[in-house]
């Protein structure tokens, strides 16, 4: 779709905006108190996210290997209705379109992804590919040109596959050296433009899907969470975050080392970061709630800020749990600038300590047999309460919900676990199934609207309460590849037609970038 149709349709989006609105106000409860631009600090980082894998295509294009993510989808039944991510977006050939895109939106920030198999197709143990390396100079040299920062993640989920098959991935200790050399090219050849790096991204989630559900490649895990060729449910998710954190540390010794004082950049690590409420008023159920969070969100970033993992997990897995050396304890400790946070849905949770957990209610995605496990915390989640009431509107993804104070209350809870470092909300949005022929549904992204007008609200709030917050990105700039749930599940601002790939602003887009130039309007009239 070229720019001017681009600007052509957001015009008449407008006034079905305009129309939207007001017969939306006509329906008790549809719109939320506005929350405004002018709530957030100056300098602060408003954009959109992505990943590489999702949007960009070109799977084998100009020197890229097979990465684990290519040889995953290919695999039948893998990924809803055969999706797999050959063209995807098709961001590889059509990224200046792309970024002209968020210009016209208003963002001033833009997180990206960089493809590890376009930029190392072997790994350590071949050639820097130049045409990757080019690529993605390309992107941020252009969106520098637009007046919008570079926000960039090296690892989110995709590596080449040659990795897996030579050492079994993040299973090995000789990953870390892989990840660090990675990093390395990534800070040597962009690094002098890029002054916000996030190492990997939700490796805390990525461990459960991948090594203990099996849900993700390398499809590892074992009864009760899954019937899998490969793989210990029990022992597997936490080598692969110890591996993690320790791939991070050393990255991050080298680019404070050898780039940083020249290259003035930050540089932090991404965790996914569920809130937890109790189920019921009881203590256990309390008590449940706060090992949640530990259990999910400290297990990560714990070892990072105060040098080691939480003593209640240490507690419930003892020999299990990997152990840091001295020297490690020292490498990893405070080896972050900044935490970034993937923040979506709250769930319910209940004690399994001192009851005996089965799920509730057998249609509820979040609920399954066996999560009382040590790996979860001897815990149940649910978005369901025992009376079968949802803890919010659920969203077209299955196991996320829409609770606005979940947001204030992650950033709390951090906050004041992690002395109130600087914090970067890096992915937030709401999952639709709208799959209209055509177009999306249009109701369905008036909720989207909502979700983020409410997500914000609740930001802003934190904020005010002393928070460190320094920025926020919308998951995601356009519709991609939901990793599993494929092409089924939109998330995006722009709708992306599935034959043409042409990018359409939906109603969410026009508010997104209505609220970001209000604040330049508010000072014109002052």
């Amino acid at each position: 779709m070229k720019f001017s149709y681009f600007i052509f349709h957001l015009l008449i989006l407008q006034d079905v905006y305009s129309n939207s609105i007001i017969n939306c106000q006509l329906r008790e409860n549809c719109l939320e108190e506005e929350v405004k631009k002018s709530e957030f600090p100056d300098g602060f980082l408003f954009g959109t996210s992505t990943s590489a894998y999702q949007i960009e295509g070109g799977y084998i294009e100009d020197g890229k290997s097979l990465s684990n993510w290519d040889v995953y989808s290919h695999t039948n039944g893998s990924i809803k209705n055969g999706g797999n991510g050959d063209i995807a977006d098709d961001h590889y050939h059509r990224y200046l379109e792309d970024i002209d895109i968020m210009e016209s939106l208003g963002v001033n920030a833009y997180r990206f992804s960089i493809s590890w198999s376009r930029v190392l197709p072997n790994g350590s143990s071949g050639p820097m590919n130049p045409i990757g390396i080019k690529f993605y100079n390309n992107i941020i040299d252009n969106l520098l040109h637009k007046g919008i920062t570079p926000f960039v993640t090296i690892h989110h989920n995709d590596y080449p596959q040659e990795l897996e098959e030579r050492y079994g991935a993040w299973l090995s200790p000789f990953m870390q050296e892989e990840f660090v050399y990675f990093a390395s090219t990534c800070f040597k050849n962009f690094g002098n433009r890029v002054k916000y790096w996030a190492t990997i991204n939700e490796p805390n989630l990525v461990s459960e899907l991948a090594y203990m559900k099996g849900i993700f490649p390398p499809v590892h895990c074992s009864p009760p969470f899954g019937k899998c060729s490969y793989g210990n449910s029990d022992i597997e998710p936490l080598l692969v975050v110890h591996n993690s954190i320790l791939a991070h540390a050393k990255a991050v010794k080298i680019y404070r080392d050898q780039f940083q004082v020249e290259q003035r950049g930050m540089i932090g690590m991404v965790a996914s970061a569920y809130m937890y409420k109790p189920m019921t008023d009881d203590e256990v159920d309390k008590k449940a709630a706060t090992r949640a969070l530990t259990f999910h969100v400290a297990w990560l970033l714990d070892p990072l800020v105060h040098g080691d993992y939480p003593i209640e997990m240490r507690h419930y897995h003892g020999r299990k749990l990997p152990r840091f050396s001295y020297k490690e304890k020292l490498l990893i400790k405070k080896s972050m600038d900044f935490i970034g946070i993937n923040h979506y849905s709250t769930l319910f949770v209940k004690d399994c300590l001192h009851s005996n957990c089965t799920c509730m209610h057998e249609n509820n995605p979040t609920c399954s047999h066996g999560e009382n496990r040590a790996i979860l915390g001897f815990l149940l989640t649910s978005g369901q309460n025992e009376d079968g009431e949802f803890i919010g509107d659920p969203m077209g993804m299955p196991g996320l919900y829409v609770v606005p104070q979940g947001m204030e209350d992650i950033i709390d809870y951090i906050r004041k676990r992690y002395n109130n470092m600087p914090i970067f909300v890096t992915e937030n949005g709401y999952g639709s199934n709208d799959n209209q022929e055509g177009g999306y549904d249009l109701d369905k992204d008036i909720n989207r609207i909502k979700f983020h007008k409410a997500y914000l609200t609740s930001l802003a709030r934190s904020i005010r309460n002393g928070a460190n917050v320094r920025g926020y990105f919308i998951w995601s700039l356009m519709d991609n590849l939901e990793w599993n749930f494929g092409y089924t599940i939109k998330f995006g601002l722009y709708y992306v037609h599935p034959l043409t790939l042409d990018r359409s602003p939906k109603l969410s887009a026009h508010w997104y970038h209505d609220f970001l130039i209000n604040n330049i309007q508010e000072k014109k009239s002052i």
